[in-house]
């Protein structure tokens, strides 16, 4: 449903850059292929809630030699609540997820000045699987959020055929 690489590639990942994956997921669809665009001068914190996501992603990195990755356990929803240091990742990711206020927020304090939110999301139509439609968090909400935090929107972008993308400045 979704490409990653390709979705990753026109959100500008590059080699050295650091970058955070806040709510991974177990499988890392978006972390792996972002470690190898950064490569090893670069670095993907993989962040979830779930220890349980977290240790699918700890087998994966050993299996695939991803030494440039690193697990953390944070609520994403907490404002400081990845311990990452404040302006010091170059790209942050939120993908289905429902990019909530507080979800944006700890982005916003992670990204550097100038650095770029990718919110990837379930369109709010009616699909065969994914989460309930009424559960679906709209683009146009997700983008008032953005502007009262005061990211500036850069693009917008059909994701896949059940998926809105966006992309955002820390201006």
């Amino acid at each position: 449903m979704l490409d990653p690489p390709a979705i990753l590639t026109s959100f500008g990942l590059a080699e050295g850059m650091f970058v955070a994956d806040l709510g991974c997921g177990t499988s890392g669809h978006f972390v792996f292929p972002a470690a190898r665009m950064v490569g090893m001068k670069g670095k993907v914190y993989a962040i979830d809630i779930l220890k349980s996501a977290l240790a699918g992603i700890d087998s994966r990195r050993k299996i695939e030699g991803a030494a440039n990755v690193e697990e953390v356990w944070a609520d994403i929803e907490v404002y400081g609540g990845t311990k990452i240091p404040d302006n010091s990742v170059d790209r942050a990711l939120l993908v289905n997820v429902r990019g909530k206020l507080g979800m944006l927020k700890e982005a916003w304090r992670i990204l550097k000045n100038g650095g770029k939110l990718l919110v990837v999301d379930w369109k709010p139509t009616a699909a065969p699987f994914g989460p309930p439609t009424k559960d679906r968090r709209p683009s146009e909400a997700t983008q008032a959020d953005a502007a009262q935090l005061g990211y500036k929107l850069e693009k917008e972008f059909d994701a896949g055929q059940y998926h809105y993308g966006l992309i955002f400045m820390k201006a």
